[in-house]
């Protein structure tokens, strides 16, 4: 699993023109699944990245964690995240997990943050959506699983 992890002042996504998923203080994950990841990729991931130190104290230091700072998620699948453009110009996705396979393990991810008590929106996997985020700092990070 491949995640982009963006600390926001606030985000939603959209599908259709319409808001389906919005947050005000918290992450914006862009979630990719590859082939043979797992329930234990998906609880992995979500661990690190609700206790990832990203967050400001008061004295400006990234100490705290979306735990601490009592944030929300905005979680977007997004299979491009595996895209191979090292040959042509055209972007090969053949690392991109079936999309079955794909939204299944989202779902497990998803779900990890919901035990920990994190308040969690989604987009619309497969869907075409448009993503809208003020980038907080900006704070930008990929943390991936293998």
């Amino acid at each position: 699993m491949r995640v982009v992890v963006q600390r926001s002042k606030a985000a939603r996504v959209l599908v259709n023109n319409e808001t389906i998923g919005s947050i005000d203080h918290g992450l914006v994950l862009l979630v990719g699944v590859t082939h043979g990841d797992t329930a234990e990729d998906a609880a992995y991931l979500a661990e690190k990245i609700a206790n990832l130190r990203i967050f400001e104290d008061e004295n400006e230091k990234m100490n705290h964690s979306l735990l601490d700072v009592g944030g929300s998620i905005l979680s977007i699948s997004q299979f491009t995240l595996y895209g191979d453009c090292k040959k042509g110009r055209r972007p090969n996705f053949m690392d991109a997990a079936r999309p079955e396979e794909a939204n299944a393990i989202y779902e497990l991810f998803n779900e990890e943050f919901r035990k920990r008590d994190i308040h969690l929106e989604t987009g619309q996997f497969g869907a075409n959506m448009q993503v809208e985020l003020t980038n907080d700092g900006p704070v930008t990070l990929i943390v991936e699983s293998k």
